[in-house]
């Protein structure tokens, strides 16, 4: 059926809704079959004489409706109509989100077959872990905590090591044990927007310091401790969200050395640490007395986990933290918190992570292969793609036009701390899309960066 031709002279919709209809038509009336491929999109646009987008916007809506699947390599074909339902639980929701970044999530029956059996294991005690236990883990729990941690050369002694409730709260109560309303925090001047609204609930000043390839500047966070007398340093220093650099390790032993100077603390949000098999020694290895080392497990095992590592200065700094804690949490899930110690007992932990760095692997290099060369920056082992617009875009068009389509990014302003936004976005590559829905918007991606928001426009 590659010389299949709809006819949108009878629809007044506009024409990607017209070319998802005459798909339905067309198998409701028998002239395409199941397994039947459609044309080549640039082929089809040319016929109709419209825009290529219009065209993939059009399939891309018969995907949604379950007419049509694309095939990686092999293009796009007539598939088995589907009843339109809204989304199960676990289920991929359409359109395609690439906002949120996610580890790839594991596919292997045999990792997931270790996964379940560890769940299994754990529930033979599931009516002790529905009971209330104290703050900050239980004996078993920091020894596997410590076990993790080892792989990124840290041995803190158990009294400095908390087991808390994922990274967010650790955030929270590290940052109002280290400041009051109206103080300042200081941080890379693109930061993670959790640390924006933390800061932004507790009526702290985030100043953002000026960044190289490298990440902070030593002079930005000597000149910044002279005018704000800041009550802290916030750095995620691996694998940054957003833009994918890690802090080499002789700028975060200048950094550090300014902190030390300064007595200024800081909090190391270590959320993509463990993805680098051997990556730059943290902060809390580098400088441990001044250091809040959190360690989460959303990005390096799963984010359902909820659960975080927490390493303090010191024993004595742990206390008021772990009262905040408490107040603020009552404690991790005993449920959660005991999956992820047999996980890293049984090594299902260092499987799940294996599996997640060769996946954002593979994605990074489909990526490259599909995007304009140089158009964004990444890091192999990242799971997003940090993407400067090329001058024809602004990032509010750019947004826009990939929302009409289906196609869900973030646009620089959610992480930016200091002056103007860039004219950058940020496409997530993980979560549960699988690699043929991520070819398909990479590759719709690719068309719109290569062409202009006039270009483009599909609006009637």
């Amino acid at each position: 059926m590659l010389a299949w031709t709809p006819d949108l002279s009878l629809s007044d919709l506009p024409r990607y809704l017209a070319i998802a209809d005459a798909i339905a038509l067309d198998v409701r009336a028998g002239r395409l079959a199941v397994g039947d491929r459609l044309p080549p999109q640039r082929k089809l646009a040319q016929r109709l004489a419209v825009d290529f987008t219009t065209v993939a916007r059009g399939y891309v809506e018969a995907q949604k409706r379950g007419l049509v699947e694309s095939r990686v390599g092999q293009g796009t074909f007539v598939s088995l109509p589907r009843p339109r339902s809204a989304p199960g639980r676990g289920q991929v929701p359409l359109p395609v989100d690439l906002s949120m970044n996610l580890p790839p999530e594991p596919d292997d029956p045999d990792l997931l077959g270790r996964m379940s059996a560890g769940l299994t294991e754990v529930g033979r005690d599931l009516v002790g872990l529905l009971r209330y236990q104290g703050f900050g883990g239980a004996q078993a729990d920091k020894d596997a905590a410590s076990n993790w941690l080892g792989r990124r050369a840290l041995v803190p002694s158990h009294d400095r090591l908390l087991v808390t409730p994922g990274a967010h709260p650790a955030l929270l109560g590290i940052f109002g044990l280290l400041a009051r309303p109206g103080d300042t925090i200081l941080c890379e001047a693109v930061t993670y927007p959790g640390c924006r609204s933390i800061a932004a609930q507790l009526g702290l000043t985030l100043v953002g310091l000026e960044m190289d390839h490298d990440g902070v500047t030593p002079d930005a966070l000597a000149e910044a401790c002279r005018r704000h007398a800041p009550k802290a340093l916030y750095l995620n220093p691996t694998l940054h969200n957003p833009t994918t650099l890690t802090i080499p390790e002789p700028r975060r032993e200048a950094l550090a050395a300014i902190a030390r100077r300064q007595r200024l603390p800081i909090v190391e949000d270590d959320a993509y640490g463990f993805i680098p098999a051997h990556g730059p020694a943290p902060f809390a290895a580098i400088a441990p007395d001044l250091t809040w080392h959190i360690a989460g497990l959303a990005k390096c095992i799963g984010a359902g986990l909820r659960a975080a590592y927490v390493v303090a200065p010191e024993a004595k700094q742990a206390w008021p933290f772990a009262a905040a804690m408490r107040a603020a949490n009552i404690m991790a899930s005993p449920l959660t918190v005991a999956l992820a110690t047999r996980w890293i007992e049984d090594g299902t932990a260092d499987a799940i992570l294996r599996f997640i760095r060769r996946e954002a692997i593979a994605r990074q290099q489909m990526a490259a292969e599909i995007l304009p060369l140089d158009s964004f920056k990444a890091d192999p082992l990242a799971f997003n793609l940090w993407v400067p617009l090329p001058p024809a875009w602004t990032r509010s068009s750019f947004i826009g036009h990939m929302r009409a389509t289906g196609l869900g990014i973030v646009a620089s302003d959610a992480f930016t701390v200091e002056g103007a936004p860039p004219e950058s976005v940020r496409i997530c590559l993980g979560g549960p899309l699988p690699r043929e829905r991520l070819r398909s918007a990479l590759e719709f991606m690719a068309h719109t960066l290569d062409g202009t928001p006039a270009a483009t426009s599909t609006f009637l």
